[in-house]
């Protein structure tokens, strides 16, 4: 069995292992990814891996160093899902990360590399992502921490229920990494449509979100003249023509409404109401806050037009990412020893490199997408593609250890 197979059946084993019969869907510290957990966690011992659970529930395998003052090389993704979810978003990095620690063998480095399945990337079960990412780097705030579950469940709760120690959330901490690397699949097409099977990303996307409520008045479809009309619906439409016609002419950007709703929502009833949300995400900040400006604007002369007032309520705004330069062209090289081509991309996805990367080294490869669907029971990866990011995954780890040797 070549290592991309046993990487793609080991994501496929993982896929049957749900919450919700015929699908897969594994949400944070739910029953199902205590099943997956275990699982992994028997992969990673049989590796010769030292594996422990942190308090915020990620899973992770040590292999140690013989230097008493090795720094840490982390290599990392998620084992959570979205509902009705595909077998490689996440899971693929981690399989990935634990067949590069596999490969070593007994080769002495001179740094400990872990392997962390986080526990929560997505944001399904409490409405906010990167749980477990932030416990790595000691940002869940107590704000975030008594957030509840639509069961009424805080974030504190549901740790205590799974039979982990809140109190212990410190320990989560890597006290001295030496940098992170995330293997992942692209969630676009964009590879695909170069004919390419590897990016190297160079920035994570900068997001804005907002939920937009245009309030004009209900009545009666067929006894109001238009003239006379507050219709909410016309204006939200105009705009959210709008944000579409604005992003295609600028270049970088991307805009989308992806979510409306109307009330009282009835066919023969002018709209009184409409709420709509708004997701901007860019590489340049700049470009992105313009847009935001321009759309916002855009919104409020749509209502005004029309005799109806639009507020606007921000609900996450991240600004880009950049990885680190260093390790960016470190893995360029890596890349490039497979005979593979060299590509920087941009991610317009977020990803947990995000979050670790303004408190360390950070990199992060893309495998090419097929047909770029992701978040699909579809989802699909190429072997051959697996297993080169397998080979640039090990040339990497040797040249950091020949850049570590060398100091």
């Amino acid at each position: 069995m070549s290592d991309a197979t046993k990487v793609l059946a080991r994501c496929h084993e993982l896929a049957r292992i749900t919450d919700v019969e015929g699908e897969t869907t594994r949400t944070f510290l739910s029953p199902a990814m205590r099943r997956a957990n275990d699982l992994v966690t028997t992969w990673m011992r049989d590796a010769g891996l030292n594996v422990r659970t942190d308090a915020a529930g990620n899973l992770r395998g040590v292999r140690l160093s013989t230097s008493e003052k090795a720094k840490t090389l982390i290599l990392a993704s998620h084992l959570d899902t979205v509902p009705n979810a595909g077998a490689f978003d996440g899971v693929l990095g981690v399989m990935m990360a634990l067949a590069v620690v596999e490969n070593l063998g007994q080769a002495s480095l001179p740094f400990q590399i872990e392997v962390v399945a986080f526990s929560e990337e997505e944001g399904v079960r409490f409405g906010v992502p990167f749980i477990g990412s932030r416990a790595i780097v000691g940002t869940l705030e107590e704000l975030l921490l008594g957030r509840k579950d639509l069961t009424g469940t805080s974030v504190r709760e549901a740790i205590h229920a799974y039979g982990l120690d809140i109190e212990q959330l410190p320990d989560a901490v890597v006290p001295d990494a030496l940098g992170y690397l995330e293997f992942h699949i692209e969630q676009g097409p964009a590879l695909e449509s170069e004919g390419l099977p590897l990016g190297v990303v160079e920035t994570i996307a900068g997001q804005s979100r907002y939920e937009l409520v245009f309030t004009g008045e209900a009545n009666h479809a067929g006894t109001t003249p238009m003239p006379l009309r507050h219709d909410a619906m016309s204006a939200a439409a105009q705009w959210i023509t709008e944000v579409e016609t604005h992003a295609r002419a600028t270049r970088g950007l991307v805009a989308t409404v992806g979510s409306v709703a109307t009330v009282p929502g009835a066919g023969n009833v002018i709209a009184g109401e409409v709420r709509a949300t708004l997701d901007v995400r860019s590489a340049n900040d700049e470009i992105r806050d313009g847009a935001v400006t321009h759309l916002l604007h855009h919104a409020n002369a749509c209502g005004t037009a029309r005799g109806v007032t639009v507020t606007s309520t921000l609900r996450m705004k991240q600004d880009a990412v950049p990885l680190d330069y260093g390790l960016l062209t470190m893995l360029e090289d890596a890349v490039d020893s497979t005979g593979a081509v060299i590509r920087r991309i941009v991610s317009g996805a977020g990803h947990d490199a995000m979050i670790v990367a303004p408190y360390m080294p950070a990199a992060m490869l893309f495998l090419r997408t097929p047909r770029g669907l992701s978040h699909h029971p579809d989802e699909a990866v190429l072997p051959a593609d697996v297993q080169l990011g397998l080979d640039a995954g090990a040339a990497f780890v040797r040249l950091l250890a020949a850049r570590e040797n060398a100091r």
